[in-house]
């Protein structure tokens, strides 16, 4: 028995050494590890670029996204108070610059143009945009400039713009007739009307009727299924293309949040089919046609287009110029028909002096027509200054550098995800006198607040829809005034408060009173 016993005593201490010695090597290379992070992180802060924007203290794999709050472009804004116009932010892993005054913006878009035109990776890109092709997305090179120059030449050159100008003037009008029906309802007194819906579904039926001909909102549609089923796709195809995902710029968010990525593929899937279907009706239509008549729609123009140049236009191609019409007119030129509306209703003497204007220079026989607008420099100012106030993306969609270049006298590395953060540019002491306040005046001396302005973008990547935005702004605006005397519900019911949205929305939709004028009696006839 002693001899087991101390047999088995000494059994015990011999497995304690041999499992020592097992864990020797995986200790080992634990400590080893641990070393080469240390010198790589260590390394790294060596390495890092020297004279860096400044930036605030980050986090551990969060960098800054831990102090990003809604709204974006006001947390942003608060920033650039204390780091400067210039400052850099960590989003997981990506550097990224804000800019934030209108002197750094100019120096990017007069030095760095064609080093800032490039955009980041996004899901919305991959799985919304063709794998980044669409021209919103894509980065700069000669597929973009191909893209770039389709929009220019054959969808918002002047004379195609011309050509839509019966579909503008008739949706104002059903507009006007719309509110109109709602005013009459009170006699002759104030009615109580919701702008924001009648404002999206012309804004909505003026872009669709343009680029296919069809009409998919309000009353009077082409096809009450076919236009249900585009505005619940439109609806969600809007929310997931311009919104920021802290996904895009930390991996591991992809891969907790897999749910996520899947629903914007599957949305990609059905605007795909939704774009691919409009391609086959107005196919089939040309066939019909024999080719001797052609639609007149962006759309048959494309297809047009597509007989001649096949490698080029492809499908994919056309339904990416179709999307980027769709996402990035709509919910924008609403957004600041909305705005407008509420500054005018909160300033009754600006109100007052624009419809002293139209009715100096039209009068109560006619309606206000786009060639009026040169002659109305009034209603243009107030157009100018929603635009500086209340910019409709005031972040624009981010940029990313193509190789290291100075900004503000900082260095600012390849492949950093650059904001322009429009609504301080905008907000600008240094270039506007009492910037917060809305002051339409401030542009009576004749000079062109739109040269100043960065509501649209600069350089390569400018919005080329521009023009097109301005002319429903300026014509829809100052019809409302004309035929229509306006006044607020309550202080509240003007107030600006934002909501959730990459376009600034108001946080609650934009009530007002209404009262028909003497011109609306002839309309109606």
């Amino acid at each position: 028995m002693d001899s087991i016993a101390f047999a088995n005593t000494k059994f015990v201490p011999t497995m304690e050494a041999s499992s020592l010695y097992d864990f020797l090597p995986l200790t080992f290379l634990l400590l080893l590890l641990l070393l080469l992070l240390t010198l790589q992180l260590f390394s790294s802060w060596l390495n890092q670029p020297k004279n860096l924007p400044p930036s605030p203290p980050s986090v551990p794999i969060l960098g800054h996204l831990h102090l990003l709050k809604h709204p974006l472009h006001r947390t942003l804004h608060s920033l650039s108070q204390s780091y400067g116009p210039v400052f850099s932010l960590r989003f997981g892993s990506r550097r990224v610059v804000v800019i934030s005054s209108a002197e750094a913006a100019e120096e990017c878009w007069s030095k760095n143009d064609i080093v800032l035109a490039n955009r980041p990776s996004t899901i919305a890109g991959k799985h919304i945009g063709y794998d980044s092709t669409l021209v919103v997305f894509a980065s700069y090179g000669d597929h973009w400039r191909n893209l770039r120059r389709v929009f220019t030449l054959e969808i918002f050159s002047s004379t195609r713009l011309n050509s839509f100008l019966p579909v503008r003037r008739d949706e104002i009008k059903r507009l006007l007739l719309n509110l109109n029906k709602r005013a009459s309802s009170s006699g002759d007194d104030f009615a109580k009307v919701e702008l924001k819906s009648m404002f999206s579904d012309m804004i909505y039926n003026v872009i669709v009727r343009m680029l296919t001909g069809k009409r998919y909102y309000g009353e009077d549609v082409t096809n009450a299924e076919e236009a249900m089923v585009f505005r619940e796709i439109m609806s969600e195809l809007v929310e997931y293309a311009v919104n920021v995902y802290p996904g895009d710029f930390l991996s591991i968010l992809r891969l907790v949040f897999r749910s996520y990525e899947k629903k914007v593929a599957r949305m990609g899937k059905r605007s795909d089919e939704l774009l691919q279907n409009f391609i086959e009706q107005h196919r089939g239509s040309l066939k019909i046609g024999g080719g001797g008549g052609r639609g007149d729609t962006v759309l048959d123009h494309l297809l047009s287009l597509q007989e001649t140049e096949p490698e080029f236009y492809t499908d994919e191609i056309i339904k990416g110029l179709i999307m980027v019409n769709f996402v990035a007119g709509t919910d924008t030129t609403t957004s600041t028909m909305e705005r407008a509306m509420s500054l005018l209703l909160s300033h009754p003497h600006c109100l007052k002096r624009a419809a002293e204007e139209l009715d100096t220079v039209i009068g109560q026989e006619r309606l206000i027509e786009e060639a009026d607008i040169p002659k109305l420099p009034f209603l243009q100012n107030i157009v100018t200054e929603t635009l500086r106030l209340k910019p409709p993306a005031p972040l624009l969609v981010p940029h990313m550098s193509s190789k290291d270049c100075i900004i503000g006298g900082y260095n600012v590395p390849r492949q950093t995800v650059v904001f322009f953060n429009v609504w301080s540019i905008q907000r600008d002491p240094q270039v506007w006198e009492d910037p917060k306040s809305f002051k339409p005046e401030r542009f009576d001396n004749g000079e062109n607040g739109q040269c100043k302005l960065v509501s649209f973008g600069l350089g390569r990547r400018a919005c080329p829809g521009a023009n097109m935005a301005l002319r429903v702004l300026n014509v829809a605006l100052g019809s409302l005034i004309q035929c229509f005397e306006w006044k607020r519900i309550s202080e509240e019911s003007a107030d600006g408060t934002e909501g959730k949205g990459m376009t600034m929305p108001r946080a609650v939709p934009l009530e007002a009173m209404c009262k028909a004028r003497e011109i609306m009696a002839r309309i109606t006839k």
